[in-house]
C-alpha cells in the first residue's frame, strides 16, 4: 500500500517536468516569428492532459491523507487499534494507582492501633 502511495507520487513528479516540458516547448515556439500551430495544438493538448492527471492523483492522495489524519479506518493503518490499546494501559495503571490509594486509606483508619 505505501509502495502504491509512493509510486504514484513518483508519476506525479514525472508528469510535472512532463509539464514544464510543455510549456517551455509552447513559449519558445511562440516567441518565433513564424510558429508551428500543430506543435503548440499537441502540446498543448499533452500540458491539459498531464494537469488533470497531476490533479486528480493528488486530490486522491490528499483524501487517503485526510483519512489517516481524522483517525478514520483506512486500510494498512493499525495506528487507531494502537492509540486505542495505549489509552486502555493508561486507564488501568491509573485505576491501579488509585486502589493502592484507596487501599491505603482504609487500612489507616481500619488500623486500631493509630
Amino acid at each position: 500500500m505505501a509502495n502504491e502511495r509512493l509510486r504514484a507520487l513518483e508519476d506525479v513528479e514525472k508528469e510535472i517536468a512532463i509539464i514544464l516540458h510543455c510549456a517551455g516547448t509552447i513559449v519558445v515556439e511562440l516567441s518565433k516569428d513564424k510558429h508551428n500551430a500543430s506543435l503548440i495544438d499537441r502540446q498543448l493538448s499533452q500540458f491539459i492532459a498531464s494537469v488533470n492527471r497531476v490533479e486528480n492523483e493528488l486530490s486522491s492522495q490528499i483524501r487517503y491523507l485526510t483519512q489517516v489524519a481524522t483517525g478514520q479506518p483506512h486500510e494498512g493503518s493499525t495506528y487507531s487499534a494502537r492509540k486505542d490499546c495505549q489509552m486502555a494501559l493508561n486507564r488501568a495503571e491509573y485505576t491501579r494507582m488509585k486502589l493502592g490509594e484507596l487501599a491505603r486509606t482504609c487500612e489507616i483508619m481500619l488500623d486500631p492501633q493509630t
